[in-house]
């Protein structure tokens, strides 16, 4: 059986052209990066990485809204691209979307309910008024809202936390099979994160829905996760179980990531001593056209062959690549397809 969504060696470029007659300049936001979901058994799946780094592209293109420049995107099978009209809608709902701004995906002039009761009507869900009022009184308990505080009110008059689980109710009316969450977290209150990250978790385990979790903060993606994906520049840098990404990082991209997150002791110091990135890194190189490892000019490990060919996917471990030299006596991920190794089989989730 085909898996529910499938990305192929995806790969997104975009160009600029420097006045009418100049030369074009191209910037590499994706390369060569393919997995899948296969929508039987439920995944969480962070993909993680610095401000820059191909995250929200990838999101963009795994929901049809940028073409890729090569590669292709499969919906059972079908290219999302060629669906015709049920298919499509069938896409649309078994792959949900939950963005980064809470308040960007609200109509200021409707309240709160139209953004419950359209999915409901579109899709038809309900067949009379009765139960769908039951589906969102359902959907909004799932997500640790109360009715009498959320119904009936305009966006404004609710918080962000608020307006973020709300999206995350109306997702849930529709059953998906899989929901991307773009950095659905980094604009709410810290106070609120939690709670937020919290209703989706719930939402995954107890309708078996997976998830793929796109953000730049690695505490939240350990906290949630089964699986992660480190992208650089577009890169994969490293993939599998977030145990053992997080506590035995193998790339040296990875390792700086970690070592940059804040101890909880005040009088400690940060264990990096480098203050220039932390947890919420933020890297304001844009990705170019690059000959080799796109980290090169940052590695401490960096060697002659770092700066001529970009080096494949080492299978360092069963739950565990990296693309690093460093592990060049290591088999090589066959194909470059991260599947196998993020669904990782349940006994060795953490």
């Amino acid at each position: 059986m085909a898996p529910l969504l499938e990305a192929r060696n995806l790969r997104k470029v975009y160009t600029k052209r420097s006045g009418f007659f100049g030369p074009t300049d191209e910037n590499v936001a994706l390369d060569n990066f393919s997995f899948s979901v296969g929508g039987d058994e439920p995944v969480f799946i962070a993909i993680a990485g610095e401000s820059g780094s191909g995250k929200t592209t990838l999101a963009q293109m795994l929901l049809g809204f940028v073409p890729p420049t090569s590669g292709s995107i499969l919906y059972r099978g079908q290219d999302i691209h060629h669906l015709n009209g049920p298919d499509q809608m069938q896409f649309r709902q078994d792959v949900q979307a939950i963005f980064q701004d809470p308040f960007a995906v609200y109509n200021p002039f409707y309240k709160v309910d139209h953004i419950l009761s359209t999915p409901i009507r579109k899709f038809g869900l309900a067949s009379s008024r009765q139960d769908a009022e039951n589906l969102i009184l359902d959907a909004l308990a799932a997500v640790g809202l109360r009715p009498e505080d959320t119904l009936g009110r305009y966006p404004h008059q609710l918080s962000g936390g608020q307006r973020q689980r709300i999206t995350v109710a109306r997702t849930l009316l529709l059953r998906p099979k899989l929901v991307i969450a773009d950095e659905p977290v980094s604009m709410v209150d810290a106070s609120l994160r939690a709670t937020i990250l919290e209703s989706m978790y719930n939402v995954h385990q107890q309708y078996g829905i997976s998830f793929l979790y796109i953000t730049h903060d690695l505490t939240t993606a350990y906290q949630v996760s089964d699986s992660i994906v480190i992208l650089y520049q577009g890169i994969v840098a490293e993939a599998g179980d977030v145990d053992r990404i997080i506590k035995e990082p193998q790339h040296p991209y990875t390792q700086e990531l970690v070592r940059s997150i804040p101890l909880p002791n005040i009088d400690k110091q940060w264990i990096q001593g480098d203050d220039s990135m932390g947890t919420e890194a933020v890297d304001t190189i844009t990705p170019q056209v690059v000959v080799g490892c796109k980290y090169a000019a940052r590695c401490p490990y960096v060697m002659d062959r770092c700066h001529a060919i970009q080096p494949p996917l080492y299978q360092v471990d069963p739950r565990q690549v990296a693309a690093c030299y460093l592990y060049d006596t290591t088999p090589t991920l066959e194909d470059d397809n991260l599947t196998d190794t993020l669904h990782t089989r349940p006994e060795l989730r953490r």
